[in-house]
């Protein structure tokens, strides 16, 4: 078991982008791309590894995983990404995203399980995780992605994929201004396109 991990560690190593460069071609694998007001970002999900939380944010991004609509108070089945905002941002870490409220206290109907792996650590900008309020197993709707390296926070929150392109487009919208963590004229998330290269994997 160590070994896998540490061997899936240094892969993770390899596979994040020095920030600047070109982006280089997809490799097979599944993806989100955030498309903003200020650029789009790429991130490959850790489909293998966190199975749940990315399960959850590709049902939730596709809207074929029901959750709860802030003004109807009812399930619902729609995309709940496309044309929310990225509502708190902690400048030199992380944006985050995912509340159709867009003040940061939506409850979406569910929580899920926290998972969290030796191979998975808050050890670079750009990883995707999701957001949760402060105890186990309360993840949801809500996701952040890093803007560098944020060791204290390993642990407490699943890590669910990497950005591999746009990074340059998560540290712009870091460093937008805003009162506290609440930024003055919040970026938009346009759309949440889930794309796959090459074969689906088998999960056991």
């Amino acid at each position: 078991m160590i070994c896998r991990f540490g061997l899936f560690a240094a892969v993770l190593l390899l596979a994040v982008p020095v920030f600047g460069e070109e982006p280089k071609p997809l490799k097979n694998g599944l993806y989100a791309v955030f498309e903003t007001s200020e650029g789009t970002i790429t991130a490959e999900l850790y489909e293998k590894y966190t199975k749940i939380s990315v399960k959850t944010f590709v049902g939730l991004a596709q809207g074929t995983l029901p959750w709860l609509d802030p003004k109807t108070r009812k399930m619902v089945r729609r995309p709940l990404y496309n044309n929310t905002t990225f509502h708190r941002v902690v400048k030199y870490e992380m944006i985050q995203g995912g509340d159709p409220t867009g003040v940061g206290t939506h409850n979406c109907g569910f929580t899920i399980r926290d998972e969290y792996l030796p191979g998975l650590r808050f050890d670079r900008g750009g990883r995707l995780a999701m957001a949760n309020i402060g105890k186990p197993d309360t993840g949801g709707c809500q996701f952040f992605i890093t803007d560098q390296a944020i060791p204290r926070w390993d642990n407490n929150y699943t890590i669910f994929g990497q950005v591999v392109s746009g990074q340059e487009v998560v540290h712009t919208i870091n460093r937008k201004p805003g009162e506290g963590d609440k930024p003055t004229n919040p970026v938009v998330l346009k759309t949440v396109t889930i794309q796959r290269v090459g074969p689906a994997p088998v999960i056991k």
